[in-house]
């Protein structure tokens, strides 16, 4: 998360149109591919600094948002965040075993 912070905005891929057609997996074949435009949608950024925070809790609404946003999306939980390259700005939002 700490590569995106001070972007005002970030877009997350959703989909591929092909021929007018929305496609929402990835094309199996490159030929399809190659014809494939990306389908974006924009989140909102965020300029906090987020290096510090150690808890979910401590990052911004709009980091929260993208969170939301990417669970829902890919309909799995996020489950280990990372604010920065050390292992204590590591988030883990719930048990892994």
């Amino acid at each position: 998360l700490d590569t995106l912070s001070g972007l005002p905005e970030v877009k997350v891929c959703t989909g591929y149109r092909y021929k007018g057609q929305l496609l929402t997996e990835w094309p199996r074949s490159m030929e399809v591919l190659e014809g494939c435009e990306p389908v974006y949608q924009t989140i909102p950024g965020w300029q906090e600094d987020i290096s510090g925070c150690r808890r979910y809790d401590d990052l911004p609404v709009a980091v929260k948002d993208y969170i939301r946003f990417l669970e829902e999306t890919l309909g799995i939980p996020m489950v280990l965040l990372s604010v920065g390259p050390d292992r204590e700005q590591t988030l883990l939002r719930q048990p892994l075993f």
